[in-house]
């Protein structure tokens, strides 16, 4: 029997743990998150989508893991996605999906090898939260992104349980850096009963 991974990746402390689970987990995951009806990839998409054309410039699917998140985009009319995660085992799972234009491996910490301006949106989809990336990663793709730039990305319940997830959202619209065009709670795992806030936000 396949060991299971969503009751403990939650309480993974660092980013060398994460890569390391990850790499682990890539075998399974998709059955496993498939089998609890993950919905947020498809919710994220469907929200880019109704702002972001024409649908042919350039998105940055960032953890983009085995590539869920990448063929919900692509199923919705995207036609050039790049992805970016930390786990060389996700990615090979990512590659034979055919979906995303290029694919990179940046190991937990190493900088983002990304310009601003080259990409006209970034999807974060279950990635900003516990167990994976701090809320000031929110910082770091903002940055990524020009004036008109659009950011889709989840909180799940147990960021949302943590203030300083959302915290991050309210410091950045405060300051002008970017304006929430949307904010959705809905499904996320619905088969192990968590939900996710999906927002959109657009960089000013």
């Amino acid at each position: 029997m396949a060991d299971k991974f969503l009751d403990k990746v939650y309480g993974i402390k660092t980013a060398q743990d994460a890569q390391e689970v990850y790499d682990e987990w890539s075998a399974t995951y998709d059955d496993e998150v498939a089998e609890n009806g993950y919905a947020t990839p498809a919710r994220c998409a469907a929200v880019l989508a109704e702002h972001l054309n024409p649908p042919t410039q350039p998105i940055l699917d960032f953890g983009c893991g085995t590539g869920l998140s990448g063929t919900a985009l692509a199923a919705l009319g995207f036609t050039t996605i790049d992805g970016i995660d930390l786990s060389a085992g996700m990615l090979e799972t990512a590659k034979k999906r055919n979906v995303y234009r290029n694919l990179m491996h940046v190991p937990a910490d190493a900088p983002i090898p990304v310009a601003p301006g080259d990409y006209a949106a970034i999807a974060a989809v279950g990635v900003i939260t516990t167990g994976a990336a701090p809320a000031a990663l929110l910082d770091s793709l903002l940055a990524l992104l020009v004036p008109g730039g659009f950011i889709v990305f989840s909180f799940n319940d147990h960021a949302l349980e943590d203030p300083t997830y959302e915290a991050r959202v309210k410091t950045n619209l405060d300051a002008g850096v970017a304006r929430q065009v949307s904010r959705t709670y809905g499904d996320h795992l619905p088969g192990i009963d968590i939900k996710s806030a999906v927002y959109l936000l657009e960089k000013i």
